[in-house]
């Protein structure tokens, strides 16, 4: 599927639009409710993609608005494309499908990753221990599909035209002995391997550098080919991921991700450190 086609993504063009439509318009949530007899939290939950869309949702929105026939198809074919079904809607159980479909859609990737190794380079092991202790309760077959779900992401680094990934790791993620010593031993080993590839780079923030700008916890910024779809931060929470999707919201992500980067390692030296630490847990 390529880079920006996926539903997820069609469907929040679809309903910024939407919304844009409304307020060019100069109509209110209440307005069109009214108009379209519906309640005001329909309407309120399609702008903001809580919930899907209908073709005809959509047709009597734009009627609505008074949109042109010419943009009235387009957007209508768009909740078409936006209601396909993607690889990853069979794990929707146990993932978050609107950030995996973001994922699968963009071209660079920022994530910093305090106490565990970021999803997309973790071994088979590393993941399988890791999903035992967060969740002890997982029955065999469901950790095996969570192992499933991660190396399909996986393989978006390994594409014609891959995924670009910048990782910030702290050093803290290496050392924490997830699964025992001798599957520490492997995800390190990996490590080692994947930041050879020219798609991804790999820093490691160092305990001697102390504080650092990402101290509050992890992030990931998600930035995708097509100008008119703008950059998205993604923040997993217990209870409940959240979004960022507002430009002064990601601009200080980005700002916060590259000054870590900048007090963080270089690839060289953290390739260096992740051996160094390889040795140590011999």
């Amino acid at each position: 599927m390529p880079r920006g086609s996926s539903p997820t993504l069609r469907k929040r063009r679809l309903v910024s639009e939407l919304r844009r439509l409304r307020e060019a318009a100069d109509l209110t949530i209440e307005d069109v409710a009214e108009r379209l007899e519906c309640s005001a939290s329909k309407i309120s939950r399609i702008e903001t993609g809580r919930v899907g869309v209908t073709p005809r949702d959509v047709r009597d929105m734009l009627s609505a608005y008074g949109a042109d026939r010419a943009t009235s198809e387009e957007l209508v074919q768009l909740a078409r494309d936006a209601r396909r079904r993607a690889w990853w809607d069979e794990f929707g159980d146990i993932a978050p499908g609107r950030y995996v479909g973001f994922e699968a859609d963009a071209e660079w990737v920022r994530t910093y990753q305090g106490l565990m190794v970021p999803g997309l380079l973790q071994s088979e092991a590393y993941t399988r221990a890791l999903i035992r202790a967060v969740l002890p309760g997982a029955e065999p077959a469901e950790v095996d599909r969570r192992v499933e779900l991660r190396k399909a992401r996986q393989a978006l680094l390994l594409e014609d035209d891959p995924l670009r990934l910048h990782v910030v790791v702290d050093e803290a993620a290496l050392r924490r002995l997830v699964g025992g010593p001798e599957v520490i031993a492997e995800q390190l080993a990996r490590l080692t391997e994947v930041g050879k590839l020219r798609n991804i780079t790999l820093q490691v923030a160092p305990f001697e550098a102390g504080g650092h700008a990402a101290m509050d916890g992890p992030f990931v910024i998600l930035s995708f080919p097509e100008q008119s779809d703008p950059a998205v931060v993604y923040i997993e929470s217990p209870k409940g991921d959240v979004y960022w999707e507002q430009p002064a919201d990601v601009a200080r992500y980005a700002d916060m991700f590259a000054r870590l980067s900048a007090q963080s390692l270089d690839p060289a030296a953290s390739s260096a450190l992740i051996g160094r630490v390889a040795r140590e847990l011999a």
